[in-house]
């Protein structure tokens, strides 16, 4: 088994909020927050590549319609 890296700064902060009792309610809406504003950066993160590429809907019509996939070595 590999041995566990120390923990980021997220993650001791996340240990410090969960060390007190939480009601379910909070908790689900905590996991709410957390999930819109990793959203929220992903979002953010594919405007920035859209913009600096110069994508369009027509370069997301030609992925959705190309074929990607490379053979399979054997």
């Amino acid at each position: 088994m590999e041995a566990v890296q120390g923990l980021t700064d997220l993650q001791l902060e996340l240990l410090k909020i969960f060390s007190i009792p939480l009601k379910e309610g909070q908790l689900k809406e905590i996991k709410a927050l957390l999930s819109q504003y990793f959203a929220a950066q992903a979002s953010e993160e594919m405007d920035r590549l859209w913009e600096e590429q110069g994508w369009s809907n027509e370069t997301m019509r030609e992925w959705a319609q190309g074929h990607m996939r490379t053979k399979s070595k054997p």
